[in-house]
């Protein structure tokens, strides 16, 4: 563990970010012999800080390689150009072995590969960081790809998400700069993330659900899951014989219509998001294929997110705040999705929203672009520190990769125009008698359990406090780090103090002469000084260690 976090802090320093490493005091952890070394330089002048960054998290490996990916459809928490510069982050990484691979289906489904397939390709058709992909034909004779976990990752990853957690926190403690970017909010979001794409089982379970909210549409298809082929480490999934939608040549060929496509794919989306409150995050070309007969497959389950009634409501509600130019509702809505905390200044922020909504206010639906409302709403709500809640970010992060999709396919369609219909019929759905009765209704429940609970919690309080137990508790911020400096600085004058005392001492007994003699020299006094200089020569080295003299 303690070399990992020296590999880190040497790879802050060569990328040019050692003013962090100063700053947090974590210096000392990075070996003796990095810090006498003389770095070879290996980013030019002309780099600029993101991408720096990203070079150095392509040098710390899978894992923060993972991490960038992440943070880069996180618009509300980091800047565009970090955004930028980290989508440019690759998961390309070398294959592992066919031994490994047997070894990985033996233990997991049971049984050897020769037992469970008629035929398995050694060679993999993708290879990422967490696993690699093979095709292979069942015992059945039904065509399959095999995901198949890269072995050991799971470890490595759990072992540098630790080292994240205590970085980022200590981060947070005590850069508070960095408190802006909730390092250790990341690190959560991370790991939620990446535990879900270690468990292959999920994503198996992800595709079902896909299925069954597609199963009467005759444009999407959905591969099979063959459970029985299926575990945490190894997911099997009907093979798609297809061609990739980004493949304009084949499209041509085969006569398929790109713009009925990118139409196509656009209101499965809509229908995701307004229809099913679940939603396929990463729809990029390389997710799209188009099969023989027409149909559109969806590949690749591993980051799909969830919109419950009531955030799918809220959203809606925010749409129609933005097309009224109602600021007061839209930092309302804010306040519902848990965003806004006490130290939001909402006066300058309700004018930065007043002069955003103006810009769209009376507009149709239709000429609305909604991923750069998103973007523009995102750098908004990050420039006042509003959290964006993760299921959120990552719809935003869906739509605009679905519209960078669908302009791929046919520059001149608009996503606005395709969602308005499922907006005027999600915002019709709102106003139903029905619906109107069964919120009322739910309130109505809510404030009576509250009413009903009220007594006995006031109760509480007071039976609390007249007993004298009814506390305040204060909290202070940004003085541990002095608290340890200041101790550091004692106990080294306390230390320095004995060795001085030892040098004294020592010196006294030598003068008196007294027994016994080493060389002619009493003994005592010989030991001491000996004493004194090696507890001498260890504060010196500590002192260098650590970096400050």
């Amino acid at each position: 563990m303690i070399k990992r976090y020296g590999k880190i802090v040497d790879a802050l320093v060569k990328y040019e970010f050692g003013h962090i490493v100063d700053r947090l005091g974590i210096g000392n952890i990075r070996p003796l012999r990095s810090r006498i070394k003389k770095q070879e330089k290996v980013i030019k002048d002309t780099d600029s800080g993101p991408t720096k960054a990203r070079l150095m998290l392509e040098e710390l490996g899978p894992t923060y390689i993972k991490l960038g990916q992440i943070l880069s459809m996180r618009q509300d928490l980091i800047p565009p150009e970090y955004i930028r510069e980290f989508s440019k982050l690759q998961d390309d990484v070398q294959p592992f072995g066919i031994e490994e691979v047997e070894h990985l289906i033996k233990d997991e489904l049971g049984s050897g590969i020769d037992d469970l397939f008629e035929y398995f390709d050694e060679i993999p058709i993708a290879a990422a960081s967490i696993g690699q992909v093979h095709r292979a034909k069942l015992i059945s004779g039904d065509e399959v790809v095999i995901k198949v976990q890269r072995p050991g990752i799971r470890k490595i990853i759990e072992a540098d998400l630790d080292i994240m957690y205590s970085i980022a926190a200590f981060a947070e403690e005590h850069l508070p700069e960095a408190r802006l970017y909730r390092p250790v909010d990341i690190v959560e979001e991370f790991e939620r993330s990446i535990h879900a794409e270690l468990d292959y089982n999920q994503e198996g379970r992800n595709a079902e659900h896909f299925a069954r909210n597609f199963q009467d549409h005759t444009r999407i298809y959905i591969p099979k899951v063959y459970w029985d082929h299926t575990s945490m480490k190894v997911l099997t999934l009907e093979y798609i014989d297809g061609v990739k939608s980004s493949s304009f040549e084949e499209l041509e060929r085969m006569e398929v219509d790109r713009k009925e496509i990118a139409i196509d794919v656009l209101n499965a989306f809509m229908k995701q998001v307004y229809d099913d409150g679940f939603f396929h995050a990463d729809l990029h070309p390389g997710n799209i294929f188009i099969m023989k007969d027409g149909r559109i497959a969806l590949l690749d389950f591993g980051m799909a997110g969830f919109l419950s009634y009531d955030m799918r409501n809220l959203l809606i509600d925010e749409l129609i705040a933005i097309t009224r130019g109602d600021t007061a509702l839209y930092i309302e809505l804010l306040r519902d999705l848990g965003s806004i905390e006490d130290e939001v200044d909402t006066a300058l922020l309700k004018i930065d929203v007043d002069h955003l909504l103006y810009k769209y206010y009376g507009r149709p639906l239709r000429q609305l672009n909604t991923a750069q409302i998103m973007e523009e709403m995102i750098n908004l709500l990050r420039k006042y520190q509003v959290k964006v809640p993760t299921n959120v970010a990552l719809l935003s992060k869906g739509a605009m990769t679905i519209e960078g999709f669908s302009s791929i396919m046919d520059p001149q369609i608009n996503l606005t125009i395709v969602a308005e219909p499922f907006a005027k019929k999600a915002i019709k759905d709102r106003i139903r008698l029905t619906n109107i009765a069964g919120s009322a209704y739910r309130d109505i429940s809510n404030w009576s359990r509250v009413l009903h609970r009220a007594p006995m919690k006031i109760s509480h309080i007071l039976d609390i406090a007249e007993r004298g137990y009814l506390n305040l508790r204060f909290e202070h911020h940004g003085f541990d780090r002095i608290v340890a400096e200041i101790d550091a600085a004692s106990n080294r004058l306390a230390f320095s103090l004995i060795i001085s005392a030892i040098i004294v001492g020592s010196s006294l007994i030598i003068q008196t002469g007294m027994e016994p003699h080493i060389w002619g020299v009493p003994l005592m006094g010989v030991i001491g000084f000996l004493m004194a200089g090696f507890l001498g020569m260890w504060l010196v080295v500590y002192i260098l260690r650590t970096g400050r003299i």
